[in-house]
């Protein structure tokens, strides 16, 4: 794989719909396009991209509410679960118009009716240089397993023109990470009992080895330890509002 091009811009920030400031990151895959990230809370992300937008698992509830009437109608959107902070109809609603696509796993397939469904292991192309990647995602933990089992849920790598984005979904630091590789851009869980602790969060992110760390759905967790576990791996690990 050809080394890419990761150039992160100055932070900086999108006023949405409910006037809240959000903070951003850019970057850009190797025939120099620009993809950039937007922190919308907790599993929430928005990925702008050539003209598209890209939802994981937007939610209007939780605090702050957001409502998302005012931003980009989503192009795709990817669901990981079926849980209600990562599965949420009015969001859909609001974000989905007649040329919007739906990716979700099994769950939310049958709850929703109207998504392109995916299994763990199965990879899909679309658009011009996107691939989409639906990977294991679940709890390992004795007495947490059926928070999220094994075979039910999905993580998801998206492939932007090379770039290659890693949003964990809900899971511990499972064997299969060890088959995910060349990560540019990793988003992984940190909130014990329903994903990981920061120590498994360090230990994932060794696995993976992503040039850049955003630890996300991590609640009142103290992630910036983790800044401090990855420090001298060459990981560049980024704290950004996704409480």
């Amino acid at each position: 794989m050809k080394k890419l091009i990761l150039l992160c811009l100055l932070l900086g920030t999108v006023i949405t719909g409910n006037a809240q400031t959000r903070q951003t990151d850019t970057f850009k895959t190797r025939s120099g396009k620009e993809v950039t990230f937007t922190c919308i809370k907790h599993a929430s992300i928005l990925i702008d991209y050539d003209g598209k937008t890209f939802y994981f698992d937007p939610v209007t509830g939780l605090k702050p509410e957001t409502d998302y009437t005012s931003m980009p109608r989503a192009n795709y959107i990817f669901i990981t679960h079926e849980h209600a902070d990562h599965f949420d109809r009015m969001a859909l609603t609001q974000l989905v118009s007649s040329n919007t696509v739906v990716f979700s796993n099994p769950n939310v397939g049958r709850l929703y009716g109207n998504a392109r469904v995916m299994k763990n292991g199965e990879k899909v192309v679309f658009g011009d240089s996107i691939t989409l990647e639906a990977v294991p995602a679940y709890n390992t933990t004795p007495g947490r397993e059926q928070m999220h089992p094994k075979g039910r849920d999905n993580g998801y790598i998206l492939t932007l023109d090379g770039l290659r984005i890693y949003v964990a979904g809900d899971t511990e630091d499972i064997p299969e990470m060890a088959d995910i590789k060349n990560i540019d851009i990793a988003f992984l869980p940190c909130n014990q009992p329903y994903t990981m602790t920061t120590d498994q969060l360090g230990r994932a992110a060794k696995t993976i080895r992503p040039k850049v760390l955003f630890p996300y759905h991590y609640n009142n967790t103290p992630v910036s330890r983790i800044k401090v576990q990855l420090s001298g791996s060459g990981i560049d690990v980024r704290i950004r509002n996704y409480q």
